[in-house]
């Protein structure tokens, strides 16, 4: 007989309450016109053919499961880095690495410390764990106000994330900076370094030099480095990442894990990849200096803009982000808009950027 009420199984509380995830937007096809995907800060150039042919001989293989122990992965990143292979684990990505050790380290009650705005993975893992974010509003210059998010730890946070350079809005941590704020946190803390885009961090003249996530972890066992694959090294649809921490923190990590998560054709196209990495970090350089000429171009039109160190740029535009990415839309350049805030976009060809600069001089002053 119907009832007017069905009892189903009900969502956790966590679960549903939980923000969506928004990924950057490909463009649509439009005939005639050129479009540019400059959302998701993905490298612009084509994969190497060393990296390839590593990735084609694996996929050969795609009837047999990937190795469950990324030996040869985990290998030859403790030969590159000087760790023991027992400080790595990895997963599908660094933001995967971040939900593991969150689920190995949090629950109901906890508090994870963070900047905000940063990378907005960090609320969505959190909330999964059903612990409580802890939002520290960036200082000035859109940068992590480091006293702020020491003075913010309490008897219930367990992990405290410092992203750098800091996505979306780019500038990074220094090494001393880093050290005076490491000192402030209690050893009880995991403090997680979201290294997602290290390898493009020049140092600004006179200031602060960059810190080596890995090098403090090897001094401060609370602290874990977190790396990715995806960005420098050109790997974002294979989706491989790690951390490197104490043996203890890298096997919760790992137990925490999906298992056979990494493919074998992701594990074969980083290996590939760290052989071939005098020729990617020429690559980076590369956009590096493509970014040095883009800025250069906006601040001429006068652009206030934040120390850019990833390969993207932050137009601080508050409530005019949707019209700015409106109008890059309409003239075939996708960027990543920030309701109320602002909008970040990828350092991409040069023929984009170019787009963007010319673009962007419709709103500069905003």
């Amino acid at each position: 007989m119907p009832t007017s009420h069905v009892d189903v199984p009900r969502v956790r509380q966590a679960v549903r309450d939980i923000p969506a995830y928004v990924p950057g937007r490909p463009p649509a096809p439009r005939p005639g016109v050129a479009t540019y995907k400059l959302s998701s800060n993905e490298n612009p150039y084509p994969p190497l053919p060393g990296v390839l042919e590593a990735a084609a001989e694996a996929a050969s293989r795609m009837n047999r499961y990937p190795d469950m122990g990324c030996t040869e992965l985990y290998a030859a990143l403790a030969e590159r880095l000087d760790v023991p292979t027992g400080h790595l684990a990895a997963g599908t990505g660094s933001v995967a690495v971040l939900y593991h050790l969150l689920q190995a380290y949090c629950e109901a009650g906890d508090e994870v410390v963070y900047a905000w705005r940063s990378f907005e993975a960090y609320p969505i893992a959190v909330a999964v764990t059903g612990a409580r974010s802890v939002q520290v509003p960036l200082s000035e210059g859109a940068r992590h106000d480091l006293d702020a998010m020491a003075r913010a730890v309490t008897e219930r946070t367990r992990v405290v994330i410092v992203c750098s350079p800091n996505n979306p809005t780019g500038p990074a941590v220094g090494a001393a900076e880093l050290e005076a704020f490491l000192d402030r946190v209690p050893s009880r803390v995991l403090v997680v370094l979201d290294e997602a885009y290290r390898e493009f961090v020049r140092a600004p003249e006179g200031a602060d030099a960059p810190f080596d996530g890995v090098d403090v972890h090897r001094s401060r066992p609370n602290v874990v480095a977190m790396r990715t694959f995806a960005k420098a090294y050109g790997l974002a649809g294979f989706r491989v990442g790690y951390v490197v921490a104490a043996e203890e923190v890298a096997t919760a990590v790992r137990a925490c894990a999906l298992p056979f998560g990494v493919s074998a054709v992701a594990q074969a196209a980083a290996v590939a990849s760290l052989r071939c990495e005098e020729e990617l970090m020429r690559r980076v350089d590369a956009i590096v200096e493509e970014r040095a000429r883009v800025c250069e171009a906006l601040r001429a039109q006068g652009w206030r803009l934040p120390d850019a160190q990833g390969n993207f740029v932050w137009l601080s535009l508050g409530d005019r982000s949707g019209e700015l990415a409106a109008a890059a839309e309409e003239a075939g350049v996708m960027v990543r808009p920030f309701a109320g805030d602002g909008v970040r976009v990828s350092i991409g060809e040069p023929a984009a950027n170019d787009l963007l600069v010319s673009l962007a001089a419709r709103f500069a002053g905003s």
